[in-house]
């Protein structure tokens, strides 16, 4: 099994714990930039969290 293989495993087998993690980074980033990018932010999050549910 490659690399790729065994991080999409991974990710799988803890979406929850990663998707809490995405909406804690776009928090932080929220907060460093004032939500000067929040749609941008939300946008990314968003397509990373459609990404995460698509490898369970």
């Amino acid at each position: 099994m490659d690399i790729v293989e065994q991080i999409k495993d991974a990710v799988a087998d803890h979406s929850d714990t990663v998707k809490q993690g995405i909406d804690s980074v776009g928090d932080a980033v929220d907060n460093v930039t004032g939500g000067k990018f929040e749609a941008q932010v939300d946008q990314a999050q968003d397509f990373l969290k459609d990404q995460v549910n698509n490898l369970s």
